[in-house]
């Protein structure tokens, strides 16, 4: 991960319980459960590579994206495997505050993972928007520009900080909004991410500094809109039967 005061504190909180359960715990689990915790506990998450060239996107440099991608999403991936094994040693003689540190863990490397995903699956596109999520966006919020415009000011209130800037698929009401979310553990209860955008400075960092909105410009130039419809299409689906 990025060598920063948060990450420490980060990496402090998720290995202090995950040490103390190994001491002897997990030894304890692996006597009565036969040492096969099933899927939950498996640790065997796979990092997904980069969906496009990042030597083409406009605006935001190979050295940027890779960094991101090879240390603080892959970081999250390692670090969700790791969470999982200890989570198999928890038992009903587990401290609270060992599980409540575990599980805390366990959120934000979840979150971190499929939110990284959807970011870098949503760039490597030309920026132009069009089809199905246009009309819906424009519907929502009155025009696409409006949409835009709104997008834009919820990634700014992030500058300098962390966080996500994310239009959803809201199952609930079954329409698209754009939600703030101020770190990985936060996130709308019932929805399919459509678009996402990382507001953490370690994805622009390198490029701009702490110039966020010249960041959020070049982010623009590269949504893949193709791929934001395609899920906008499955979340149509997947809401159809949900109400059915």
């Amino acid at each position: 991960m990025s060598i920063t005061r948060r990450d420490v504190l980060t990496g402090i909180a998720a290995t202090a319980p995950a040490v103390l359960i190994a001491a002897g715990e997990k030894r304890a689990f692996a006597e009565t459960a036969g040492g096969s915790g099933g899927a939950a506990f498996a640790g065997k998450h796979a990092i997904a590579p980069l969906p496009f060239d990042a030597k083409k996107l406009s605006g935001i440099s190979e050295k940027m994206i890779t960094s991101h991608h090879d240390n603080n999403y892959a970081g999250a991936v390692k670090n969700l495997n790791k969470v999982e094994e200890q989570l198999a040693s928890v038992n009903k003689d587990t401290a609270g505050f060992l599980v409540a540190g575990l599980k805390e863990r366990e959120l934000t490397f979840t979150n971190s993972m499929i939110l990284h995903e959807h970011y870098f699956g949503n760039l490597g596109g030309n920026g132009r928007a069009s089809g199905g999520i246009e009309k819906m966006v424009a519907a929502t919020y009155g025009s696409f520009g409006h949409w835009e415009e709104h997008f834009r000011a919820v990634g700014g209130s992030l500058g300098g900080g962390s966080g996500w800037a994310i239009l959803d698929y809201n199952f609930h009401t079954r329409d698209v909004r754009t939600y703030w979310s101020g770190g990985h553990p936060q996130a709308l209860s019932f929805a399919a991410p459509l678009l996402v955008m990382d507001m953490y400075e370690h994805a622009y960092a390198i490029d701009y500094g702490a110039a966020a909105a010249k960041y959020i410009d070049a982010f623009f130039k590269n949504i893949n809109w193709d791929e934001v419809n395609h899920r906008l299409e499955r979340a149509e689906k997947a809401s159809a039967a949900l109400h059915a």
